[in-house]
């Protein structure tokens, strides 16, 4: 009778090799037939399951530090999800309260993808579980007609503790229901994994391991619904928790991707949210370039920006469509923007302001921008510099500052409008009339939001060093 080997390590779900006890006998070939053609099958086998299981679970940077992890493979995005007048809902727990990725978000679409004319609201919920907002997804959300949605629960879900298959279903359960629901009222969706956990949660005797595990537990079928329902998918997780190993390797135990209380990100986490999320929206990143040609003295530009003049090395241009600019901080800091830009090559990703010379026959050139001046060989500018990545200081910066900080107001007051309006007093005595008089207070925060998206007009000076 055949017995049943269960190799070390294998997969879930992947077939057993069936071993009789006079020789191998799976895959049709029998025992009595020649033994080197068995063995030739089964090492087939192994070698067909080793690529299957390359292409079916996301790489590991170390397979040591991630052995227990099987996150399986994300897809790839199917272009760009976003479409042009979207009113897209940006939905979670505490995390996405915070207004910090939310906020890194409807600054960079409405900063960088200006004519897409996309409006956000935000509808982060401290405590919440999906339950929580599929209880309250009618009244809070679908009353405002999204066309897209973006969710990321899982952490409070996973109740702080190793996964067990009760959890998973409930979690499941109310996820579908989620999608589902969106689904019926027309939205488009991207499902949001959830994030990892840090090295201590405070509220939890839970090993934060165990914790991570089911975390990628949820992540997985988060996964499978958005195959399931034909949505899109956000993997927060797998990123969250190998950038975090990655970052506390380069720069010590005290790097948190998770934020200090192990949950709740600062910066450098949130940027990976938010990058996370514009990956699974398809958005490409080019920003436009500016081409100019030193020999003939010609420039043009592509984008959303106008060339007004180039004289004598110097490119002046008209710009209705900025970069994302992110405040000074250090590279080794888990509450800087630019940290986790850093750790997600956000800069190359997403944030492309390219400028192009051609003929630049001299060996280097000074080219300065705004206040600060950098060198590039002449090899460097005839392949294209990123202006955003090497300039630490722009000329949008005083512009983008005050649209991120309309962008923060905004939200702000979504929170009250939500949490503490709708489910408060005023909701319960009179919804309608709370609705109609917050949206008449939300009104000019979402004005000033456009009101401080200005055309930028910037020189670029390109100068030959002898």
């Amino acid at each position: 009778m055949a017995r049943i080997v269960e190799k070390a390590g294998r997969r879930r779900g992947a077939p057993a090799i069936p071993v009789s006890d006079t020789g191998l006998t799976g895959f049709g070939v029998s025992a009595h037939r020649d033994g080197v053609k068995s063995l030739f099958v089964v090492a087939s086998w192994v070698a067909v399951s080793a690529v299957v299981c390359a292409q079916e679970f996301e790489p590991k940077p170390d397979p040591a530090v991630f052995a227990g992890f099987n996150a399986r493979k994300a897809p790839a995005p199917a272009g760009l999800l976003l479409r042009e007048n979207d009113r897209l809902a940006i939905i979670g727990d505490s995390i996405t309260e915070q207004k910090m990725y939310s906020r890194i978000i409807e600054t960079y679409l409405t900063a960088c993808w200006p004519a897409l004319k996309v409006t956000v609201r935000q509808y982060g919920w401290g405590g919440e579980t999906a339950e929580g907002f599929k209880n309250r997804m009618v009244n809070d959300a679908l009353r405002f007609k999204p066309t897209i949605a973006t969710t990321c629960y899982g952490m409070n879900d996973h109740k702080y503790r190793p996964y067990d298959e009760a959890n998973g279903r409930w979690y499941r359960e109310n996820q579908l229901a989620i999608v589902r629901a969106f689904k019926g009222a027309g939205a488009r969706v991207v499902l949001g994994s959830p994030g990892c956990v840090g090295r201590k949660v405070p509220w939890s005797q839970s090993d934060s391991t165990a914790m991570n595990l089911n975390l990628c537990e949820l992540r997985n079928i988060d996964l499978e619904i958005a195959r399931q329902e034909q949505v899109a998918f956000a993997d927060v997780f797998w990123p969250m928790l190998t950038l975090g190993a990655k970052a506390t390797h380069q720069f010590g135990e005290n790097y948190a991707i998770a934020g200090k209380d192990a949950v709740h990100p600062g910066w450098a986490g949130h940027v990976v949210m938010a990058t996370a999320f514009l990956h699974a929206l398809g958005v490409d990143g080019d920003l436009g370039t500016f081409t100019v040609d030193l020999g003939s003295g010609k420039a043009s530009a592509t984008g959303g920006h106008q060339v007004l003049a180039f004289n004598q090395g110097e490119l002046t241009v008209r710009s209705g469509r900025y970069p994302f600019c992110a405040p000074a901080g250090e590279l080794g800091d888990d509450n800087a923007i630019r940290s986790g830009m850093a750790l997600t090559e956000f800069q190359t990703r997403f944030n492309r302001l390219q400028l192009v010379a051609k003929n630049a026959a001299a060996k280097s050139y000074r080219v300065t921008w705004g206040t600060e001046t950098k060198t590039f060989s002449g090899q460097q500018l005839t392949a294209g510099i990123n202006l955003p990545a090497v300039f630490a200081k722009t000329p949008f910066d005083t512009a983008f500052k005050r649209l991120d900080e309309a962008v923060a107001q905004k939200q702000n007051y979504e929170t009250r409008q939500i949490k503490s309006l709708f489910h408060g007093e005023e909701g319960k005595t009179d919804m309608k009339a709370t609705v109609a008089l917050t949206e008449k207070v939300r009104a000019p925060l979402a004005a000033a939001i456009l009101g401080s998206r200005v055309p930028v007009t910037h020189s670029i000076r390109i100068e030959a060093v002898n």
